[in-house]
C-alpha cells in the first residue's frame, strides 16, 4: 500500500553491508543517516557506497543525511572505565583532570566552568544522574550528587534549562562537512543550533565544500536546545527542514514539555513550508525484541497524525538485533495511522495568499484533485519545489514527482506523500507529459481510465517554473 509517511533509519554496525541495506530499502526506508559522531571519513564512504549500490539493486532513490556531532558536552575517562556517584556525596567536573576516578571527572569543553554558576543543575547520561552545582573554583566544578548511579566513559552533560555557550559547529563538524560533501550526501543535520545564524553559517560551509562536486545539500536543523525554542521561527526560516531531537531536548526542558513541543514544531514547519523528521527512541525496545510495546506503537502513530514528513530510528537499526523487522513494523504502524487521518484542505487554504505563480499552481492541483477525486497527482518537477508545496496539506491523493535531476529525486525522498521518480529530460511538454503517465501506470499507481491532475512549466527545463494545471483520464487523448 501507499505510504505517506516516509522512514528515516541510521547505519551502524547492525546494518553495514549491502545485503542488509538492501533488504532494509525493500522494507521501506527512504533516507539513510550516517551518524558522524561515530566512525571515520573511511567508514561513512564505505557506508556510502553501499546505499547507493543497494539502492541501484532495489531501482530507485534513497536520500543519504549526514548527520554531525555539533558540540556534544561530555565527561571524559575513568582509570576504570566507569564510577558510582552516591547521592549527596560530593564531585568534581574538573577541566584539568585528565583520567576521572570516584572524586572526579574530567571533561571535553574546557570552557563549562565559565557556563556555571552556583545553584545550577548538571544532567549527566541523558539525565539519569543530576548534580547539584555547589561553586566553580577556576576550572574546577564543585557539586553535590542529587541523584547517583553509574556513570562511565564520555557521557553527555547538560545543564537544565539550556544556556551552555558551545558553538554549533566545532571544528570535527567543519572537517565532517567536507567529508560530507566528497560523498555527495543530500542533507546535513546540524546539531545544537541556537539561532538561525548557527543555520546560516552551516550552510555556508556546506555550499562552499559542496561547490567542487556541484552538491548544495539540504539542510536539518536538529531541534535538541532549549534556546532554540524561542528562535524556532528564524531557524525554520535559515533552514530546509528541522528535527524534532526529542533527546537531549527533553533533557533540557523537561520529558513532559516534549510532547507539546513536537505538535507545535510539526506545525509551525508545515506551515513554513518545510519538512519536519520526529526523532528519538521512536522504537527503542526493538533493539533487542522483534516486538515494539504498545506506547512505542502509539508514539509512532500521534506522530504521523502530528503530520510529521518522517519518523526517525538511531539504534534500532545501527546496533540492534532487527533493523529490517524494525522497518518492516515501522511503516504498517505508519499506513494503519495515515488511514484515519481527516483531511482539513478546505480549511488549509482559508487566508491563504500565494504570490507565486508555481506555489499558486500547486495548490490548484492539491485542491483539483482533492475535490475531483483523482487517482494520482503528477508533478513534473525540476528542483522539486511544487512537490514540497503539495506536501505541507494532507489530501489522501498521493503525489508522484517526476524530474530528470537524481539530486531533486534523493532529496524529495523525504516529503511527505511524495513518490520521487526519474524521468528523462525532455524539451517538448506533451511528450513529457505523456513519459510521465506512462512511468506512473509502468508502475502501477495508476491504470486506464483512472483520473490524474498533472503539473507542468512552460517552457521546460527551468526550476520555480511550473505554470500549467491538466487534468486527464489515463488512456484518453489530451
Amino acid at each position: 500500500m501507499h505510504r505517506a509517511t516516509k522512514i528515516v533509519a541510521t547505519i551502524g554496525p547492525a546494518s553495514n553491508t549491502p545485503e542488509i541495506l538492501l533488504q532494509m530499502i525493500q522494507a521501506g526506508l527512504d533516507v539513510v543517516r550516517l551518524n558522524f559522531s561515530h566512525g571515520t571519513a573511511d567508514d561513512h564512504r564505505q557506508r556510502a557506497e553501499f546505499v547507493r549500490e543497494a539502492a541501484r539493486q532495489a531501482g530507485r532513490e534513497v536520500a543519504i543525511m549526514a548527520d554531525l556531532q555539533g558540540p556534544k558536552i561530555r565527561v571524559g575517562k575513568f582509570e576504570n572505565g566507569k564510577v558510582t556517584l552516591v547521592a549527596g556525596e560530593p564531585f568534581i567536573l574538573d577541566a584539568d583532570c585528565e583520567l576521572g576516578n570516584g572524586q572526579r571527572a574530567g571533561l571535553d569543553y574546557k570552557d563549562l566552568p565559565r557556563d556555571l554558576k552556583s545553584g545550577d543543575v548538571l544532567l549527566l547520561n541523558d539525565g539519569l544522574i543530576v548534580l547539584n552545582v555547589a561553586r566553580v573554583i577556576g576550572n574546577e566544578i564543585h557539586t553535590i550528587v542529587k541523584i547517583g548511579g553509574d556513570l562511565s566513559n564520555n557521557k553527555g552533560i547538560n545543564r537544565q534549562g539550556g544556556g551552555l555557550s558551545a558553538p554549533a559547529l566545532t571544528a570535527k563538524d567543519m572537517e565532517d562537512i567536507r567529508t560530507a560533501m566528497s560523498l555527495g550526501v543530500d542533507y546535513v543535520a546540524v546539531s545544537f543550533p541556537k539561532n538561525a545564524t548557527d543555520m546560516e553559517m552551516a550552510r555556508q560551509l556546506a555550499n562552499i565544500a559542496g561547490a567542487p562536486f556541484g552538491i548544495k545539500p539540504k539542510m536539518i536543523a536538529k531541534i535538541e536546545r532549549a534556546e532554540a525554542i524561542p528562535a524556532l521561527q528564524g531557524i525554520l526560516d535559515a533552514s530546509d527542514g528541522i528535527m524534532v531531537a526529542r533527546g537531549d531536548l527533553a533533557v533540557e526542558v523537561g520529558n513532559a514539555a516534549v510532547p507539546a513541543l513536537q505538535k507545535r514544531m510539526i506545525r509551525m514547519a508545515r506551515e513554513s513550508n518545510k519538512f519536519v523528521i520526529t526523532a528519538t527512541q521512536m522504537m527503542e525496545s526493538m533493539i533487542y525484541a522483534p516486538v515494539p510495546t504498545r506506547a512505542e506503537v502509539s508514539d509512532v502513530a500521534n506522530a504521523v497524525l502530528d503530520g510529521t514528513d518522517a519518523v526517525m530510528l538511531s539504534a534500532e537499526s545501527a546496533a540492534g538485533k532487527y533493523p529490517v523487522q524494525t522497518i518492516e513494523t515501522m511503516a504498517a504502524i505508519c499506513i494503519e495511522a495515515e488511514k484515519s487521518e481527516q483531511s482539513e484542505l478546505d480549511r488549509d487554504f482559508l487566508d491563504r495568499t500565494f504570490t507565486r505563480i508555481d506555489q499558486s499552481i500547486a495548490m490548484g492541483a492539491l485542491f483539483t484533485a482533492y475535490h475531483l477525486g483523482a487517482k494520482a497527482i503528477v508533478a513534473l518537477t525540476e528542483s522539486g519545489s511544487t512537490a514540497l508545496w503539495m506536501s505541507r496539506h494532507w489530501t489522501h491523493v498521493p503525489i508522484f514527482a517526476l524530474t530528470p535531476r537524481v539530486g531533486s529525486e534523493r532529496a524529495m525522498a523525504l516529503y511527505r506523500n511524495v513518490t520521487s521518480l526519474h524521468l528523462d529530460t525532455n524539451t517538448d511538454r506533451d511528450t513529457a507529459l505523456q513519459q510521465a503517465l506512462e512511468t506512473v501506470v509502468s508502475k502501477g499507481y495508476a491504470s486506464r481510465g483512472d483520473m490524474v491532475v498533472l503539473t507542468v512549466g512552460e517552457p521546460m527545463g527551468q526550476a520555480g517554473g511550473t505554470n500549467t494545471l491538466k487534468i486527464v483520464r489515463v488512456g484518453e487523448p489530451y
